[in-house]
């Protein structure tokens, strides 16, 4: 069998990381964890512990990591309590496999020192 030639990676650069990549594209839209892995080019698995971190991380600076809550393909059934971030197995209702994975997004960013520069207030 002919094996195609690989694709050259480009290394990241020393302030860019996995997080930041992944950060920056949940600020542009939501993602799922499969489109994030092909993005930074990590295993889907790993997407999962990455965005634990960056549920906390954020959360300092006024970020939220909002999840979209996967959903049954077949019955239509919302998984709304579900406090994991990785895709259910099946369905509670129908007990069907076919499930539309979680989509992330962070919203509400702010910088670490917003507000105190330029303010309107006197002194």
């Amino acid at each position: 069998m002919k094996q195609l030639p690989r694709r050259p990676t480009t290394p990241r650069s020393a302030q860019e990381t996995v997080r930041h990549e992944m950060i920056a594209l949940l600020r542009e839209r939501a993602c799922t964890a499969q489109e994030l892995s092909t993005a930074v080019r990590i295993a889907e698995k790993e997407v999962y512990g990455h965005l634990e971190h960056i549920r906390r991380s954020i959360h300092a600076t006024g970020g939220v990591l909002e999840v979209i809550p996967a959903s049954c393909r077949h019955c239509g059934f919302t998984f709304v309590k579900r406090v994991r971030l990785t895709a259910p197995g099946r369905c509670p209702v129908c007990r069907h496999e076919a499930i539309h994975e979680p989509l992330f997004v962070i919203r509400g960013e702010g910088t670490a020192g917003e507000g105190r520069e330029g303010s309107d207030e006197a002194p």
